[in-house]
């Protein structure tokens, strides 16, 4: 789809040409880098850590795993499964440089250096060749990528047989009125919020903006089935304000 010059899609509620929008994620992400990981904790009031641990307990990491963790950036998912599973290597793939700069200097202060590689790349075409990995893993990435479906695929090329897919990524909140309170603080608070602590209220604005634009639950299940992947299956985080899907490549 991006290389179609004709072809249009969504900047949080902007449209805008296919071929744009990893030039514009980019451009947000590497602006809000160095407080990327204090403004998750005001936003979510620290539950994306526990969303985070909620992911790392389902996958079950193993013994001499080989993870890529995709829009990994600063390395939060990595470092809970290299902590969890002896002997296992992770190789985090972000877009952006300052992001994974970021992740280097965290993993240099665990002394995790040989046991990560971190790598500038594009989801939508995967520097790696075909089962390369026992898991993938992508955590708040997904709904920044110009064609979602087309990363579900190449998750699904990089995967070994008997490989793991899980994505944690923001979704459709159930109850109204935790929808009408949680629309209320998406858009008055968190963009002041990134404002002020960012200097960068636009890629905040934005941020809101593409968890609207996201499949739901149901939705998002049907496309990771339609990539190949089996035994797909979601559940549901603070009432959906997360969830977590789950998928293996058979």
């Amino acid at each position: 789809m991006p290389d179609d010059p004709r072809a249009q899609t969504h900047f949080g509620f902007e449209t805008i040409p296919a071929a744009d929008k990893t030039g514009r994620v980019r451009g947000v992400f590497a602006s809000v880098a160095s407080r990327y990981d204090l403004m998750n904790d005001l936003m979510s009031g620290g539950l994306h850590r526990l969303w985070k641990d909620a992911m790392v307990d389902w996958l079950a990491p193993r013994a001499g795993m080989r993870l890529l963790d995709v829009a990994g950036g600063t390395g939060d998912v990595a470092f809970r499964v290299l902590a969890r599973a002896r002997g296992s290597h992770a190789t985090v793939l972000d877009l952006t440089g300052p992001m994974l700069a970021e992740g280097r200097a965290r993993g240099q202060a665990k002394a995790l250096g040989d046991r990560v590689d971190w790598v500038v790349g594009d989801a939508m075409a995967l520097p790696f060749p075909d089962a390369s990995f026992d898991a993938y893993t992508i955590s708040f990435g997904i709904r920044n990528v110009t064609d979602p479906a087309q990363a579900l695929r190449e998750a699904f090329r990089v995967l070994r047989r008997g490989g793991r897919l899980m994505v944690l990524e923001f979704s459709k909140v159930s109850p109204p009125l935790l929808e009408r309170a949680y629309d209320a603080y998406s858009f008055e608070v968190i963009p002041r919020m990134g404002g002020a602590v960012t200097g960068d209220r636009a890629s905040y604005q934005y941020l809101v903006e593409s968890i609207r634009r996201f499949p739901d639950q149901e939705t998002f299940l049907g496309m990771i089935r339609d990539a190949g992947f089996a035994n797909a299956a979601f559940r549901n985080l603070t009432l959906g304000v997360a969830c977590l899907h789950s998928a293996w490549k058979v």
